[in-house]
């Protein structure tokens, strides 16, 4: 049964949909059947996995209007075992569209139920916002992972957040869980990153993934060629720390599974911590 994971923060520019793309790209790279729900307008990911957002013939805004199965906008990636459900700046008309329909908060949920057990994992790119959308990517999820920027501004952005985490939680989606906090854009050179970095593994604890994305040249370039890190430059620093994230989750789920680091609960940490 594969598992659900939002990538969500509503602080734009923090490297959401840069690991919504590359976290995605390396579990495919180490052989596991990945999906990624780009449920942001602006299609960013869909771009940046090789796919045309604009020559679709139907997207996750056709999904959200009852016009098609989920599974049947679903295409291929340039890479082996990634799979992308697509979206374009006709999402922008979805929540207005879905405006006062019942069970719309649980749209996306409904459909992912009859894919899972195709995908190890199913990754949803949220949109830097916390209205419908989200709100659907947090009532499907199984866990959260949260893109932290080493910025002065990151932290204060992470409350609005979790907030709204405790509001699904309490009543939609009660057992929504924290995979976990990823600081990105980090520079161990800076004493502002390892501020950040320290206030932030003091708050979320063992949460916080011990790989940390680096600013990276090569992982800005890289979407501006409808490519992956790992089809762009697979020797780049940005590819091999997202490979070494996509090991460390691939390690704490082995964990969860084997009932090990039961000392430090992502979910006990994020009902404590909201």
């Amino acid at each position: 049964m594969g598992r659900v994971i939002a990538i969500a923060n509503q602080k734009g520019g923090v490297g959401k949909t840069t690991t919504s793309v590359n976290l995605p790209s390396a579990l495919a790279l180490l052989g596991r059947k990945v999906l990624v729900v780009d449920i942001d307008p602006q299609g960013n990911a869909t771009s940046g996995l090789g796919v045309d957002k604009h020559g679709l013939e139907a997207t996750l805004y056709d999904v959200f209007l009852g016009l098609f199965n989920l599974s049947s906008v679903i295409v291929g990636a340039e890479q082996k075992s990634l799979w992308v459900a697509p979206a374009n700046n006709d999402l922008v008309g979805a929540e207005v569209e879905l405006s006062g329909t019942p069970g719309r908060d649980s749209i996306l949920k409904n459909q992912l139920n009859t894919l899972r057990k195709q995908f190890d994992y199913i990754f949803i790119d949220c949109p830097p916002s916390l209205g419908l959308l989200t709100i659907n990517a947090l009532c499907a999820a199984d866990t959260l992972l949260v893109p932290l920027q080493c910025e002065y501004y990151a932290l204060e952005g992470i409350s609005a957040l979790m907030q709204t985490v405790k509001l699904a939680r309490q009543k939609l989606n009660p057992t929504l869980g924290l995979e976990g906090v990823v600081l990105t854009m980090y520079d161990n050179r800076t004493n502002l990153a390892r501020q950040v970095g320290n206030e932030a593994r003091a708050f979320f604890g063992h949460s916080v993934f011990d790989t940390v994305i680096p600013r990276n040249v090569r992982l800005s370039e890289s979407p501006s060629f409808g490519k992956p890190i790992f089809l762009y430059d697979q020797h780049s620093a940005g590819a091999q720390a997202y490979l070494e994230l996509a090991k460390e989750i691939e390690r704490r789920s082995a964990e969860r599974a084997g009932g090990e680091g039961e000392g430090d609960d992502p979910d006990a940490r994020l009902v404590a911590n909201t």
